[in-house]
């Protein structure tokens, strides 16, 4: 059987990477209705992690995956779910705060925090396609949320006050996300994905129970669509990683594949028909430019090493 590269996907392939981009995006979509009706961030992970973990382990099972896992391999696991976990929960904070697309841009800065944290721990340098893309994606981000307060007609000063917090969210899950990349790359070779998956989803589901009990417990919906938006977070989150597990490694994509990140574009589009949420036409720009500019970066072909 041939390789199928992300540059030459098969109609099956790129129609179900665009479904599961589809799927994460309407994911936050359904928390920022669950979270405008009561629910609360940890609440979300919770229920989210835990029973996409036990699907996880369902798959495990049914495929007969090893649990063999080094010493070493496992203290760096320990790791990666724990900053997944606060990746987790500080996107699903900024998803609540700022318009869903826009958290999710300033989330999607992850492939320049990926290369720093590769930089500073492991000497690598990044290549030149990286550094210029850089100032691209970082400039349509400043378009993207309005930095200047211009689109908002609020002002700098005032327009940094509603989203400051949201954007703070959203940069620290990028770089706990890109940190978690660097370490799965170089720290856990060897180990099975959809084990590495388990125990990250795991970790997850667990540290955020903690947090939730010395919070005075799980703080669940107050109204029907908040339970609506629960269960729908909770469905599509689950039923992406799973399609990411079985169906794509059996399609020819190895791996998250750029298409994956046309996310906030369809996250755009959801939350402005069903949450009314509406940005300004630069601030779309902005957001194209980014979703173009880490597309880009995915799908080049990389230089050959002599």
């Amino acid at each position: 059987m041939s390789k199928t590269t992300s540059a030459g996907l098969t109609g099956a392939a790129f129609a179900t990477l665009l479904l599961t981009a589809f799927m994460m995006g309407a994911n936050h979509v359904a928390a920022r209705t669950a979270f405008n009706h009561g629910l609360d961030v940890v609440t979300a992970v919770t229920v989210r992690s835990v029973l996409t973990a036990g699907v996880v382990a369902l798959i495990l099972w049914q495929q007969k995956v090893a649990f063999s896992v080094q010493p070493q391999q496992r203290k760096y696991l320990a790791a990666v779910g724990v900053l997944i976990a606060v990746q987790s929960v500080c996107l699903y904070s900024a998803v609540a705060r700022l318009p869903v697309a826009l958290a999710l841009l300033a989330f999607n800065t992850y492939p320049l925090t990926t290369a720093l944290w590769a930089r500073i721990l492991y000497g690598h340098k990044p290549e030149r396609a990286l550094l210029w893309a850089m100032p691209v994606m970082m400039l349509g981000l400043a378009l993207a949320l309005d930095v200047l307060g211009a689109a908002s007609g609020l002002g700098a000063a005032r327009h940094w006050g509603e989203i400051g917090a949201g954007v703070g969210f959203a940069l620290i899950a990028s770089v706990t996300f890109g940190l978690a990349l660097v370490l799965t790359q170089h720290e856990t070779v060897g180990v099975d994905g959809r084990l590495r998956t388990f125990t990250s989803l795991t970790t997850v589901g667990v540290l955020a129970a903690l947090v939730a009990s010395t919070q005075g417990g799980f703080q669940w919906p107050q109204a029907e669509p908040g339970w609506w938006g629960l269960a729908l977070l909770t469905f599509l989150y689950g039923t992406a990683f799973t399609i990411m597990f079985t169906v794509l490694p059996k399609l020819g994509v190895v791996g998250n594949s750029a298409i994956m990140n046309v996310e906030p574009i369809f996250a755009l589009v959801l939350a402005w028909a069903l949450l009314g949420q509406a940005i300004a036409p630069m601030q779309v720009l902005g957001a194209a430019v980014v979703v173009a500019t880490v597309m880009w970066l995915g799908l080049r072909k990389p230089k050959a090493k002599h």
